[in-house]
């Protein structure tokens, strides 16, 4: 019988230089570059391809803390937003070398707390969600203008995260109706403890489901990149210590709950890797696990790994069979 193990190690530790606590840090597409943003109100980038670590850019536009911050596909070239307390978004674009603002939108009434770029076939769309209670939509043809759409009251007392859906449908690798989809969703998750999701419907953006389970604020949600797969999976955390998987089969609107686990504190972060298949959990333990749904359907931890201080730490893993 093989088993499939999973083992994780530090691949690189990046000291930022950042003055105050770190909010959020994000590698682009291709794993090169870290983005990473503080509540000393700066964003900074680097260069970490080959083990190293090279700052690139220090991004100063946001007056407060930057809580997060997002990147574009590189088909639309080196793109990056960032939100914060200041209840602005800032879109930052890579020109000649020097990174310069693209694009100011702060037409929220309180604290911007999640970005989001869409799927890159939809276009280059974001998702904001923020404390007013209220998710903007941003999107630009390319032409250097960008349109705002808001979805006011989306979440009573205020949206603490928002991620998009896959572009394509449940099976869209083997149902050539479903692969022509071209579907625009994306889940939010709020301090009325519930998870949302929604859909455009001509031009506008509609409530399609209203997922309940969470009894305490829900902290972060994460759509699965299932492209291919048959079914959709959401991740959602909570303060109160939970992690609930939420699948659906694509034919109908149908949500089903499943309790990943429950924790020792409050969970802070859910974020799926780049096939799916695996769930990092982030908490207030100070621990980043690891989970995969094994064959019969029951999710596991895979691996348990202790988070640092004070510095960005990039993990790589690597998978094995024994017998």
């Amino acid at each position: 019988m093989q088993k499939n193990i999973i083992t994780v190690s530090l691949a690189n530790s990046v000291d930022t230089g950042h003055e105050d606590m770190i909010h959020d840090a994000q590698l682009d597409y291709y794993g090169t570059k870290l983005a990473t943003c503080s509540s000393d109100r700066s964003i900074k980038l680097f260069d970490v391809s080959n083990g190293q670590q090279v700052p690139i850019a220090d991004l100063r536009g946001h007056e407060g803390p930057v809580w997060q911050i997002a990147w574009a596909h590189p088909m639309y070239g080196s793109i990056l937003a960032s939100c914060g307390y200041d209840r602005k978004v800032i879109i930052w674009k890579e020109n000649g070398g020097s990174w310069e603002k693209l694009h100011e939108y702060a037409n929220h009434d309180s604290s911007v707390n999640s970005v989001c770029f869409a799927p890159y076939q939809l276009g280059l769309i974001l998702a904001c969600g923020s404390s007013d209670g209220a998710i903007s939509i941003l999107s630009t043809t390319g032409d250097g203008t960008w349109d705002a759409k808001k979805i006011n009251n989306a979440h009573t007392i205020g949206c603490n995260a928002v991620s998009w859906a896959p572009a394509t449908a449940p099976n869209a690798l083997f149902d050539q109706t479903s692969r022509q989809q071209t579907v625009k969703r994306f889940v939010s998750g709020g301090c009325d403890n519930l998870v949302k999701i929604w859909r455009e419907e001509e031009g506008q953006w509609v409530e399609d489901q209203k997922l309940e389970g969470h009894s305490d604020w829900v902290r972060d949600v994460a759509w699965a990149p299932s492209i291919g797969l048959p079914r959709n999976i959401i991740a959602s955390c909570s303060q109160d210590c939970r992690v609930i998987i939420w699948t659906n089969d694509g034919t109908s609107n149908q949500w089903v709950s499943h309790v990943l686990n429950k924790f020792n504190d409050v969970v802070w972060h859910v974020s799926w890797s780049i096939t799916g298949n695996i769930l990092a959990v982030s908490g207030g333990d100070n621990k980043v696990t690891l989970w995969k749904e094994s064959v019969e359907g029951q999710w596991t931890c895979i691996s348990d790994v202790n988070k640092g201080q004070g510095q960005v730490q990039i993990m790589e893993g690597q998978r094995s069979s024994s017998g």
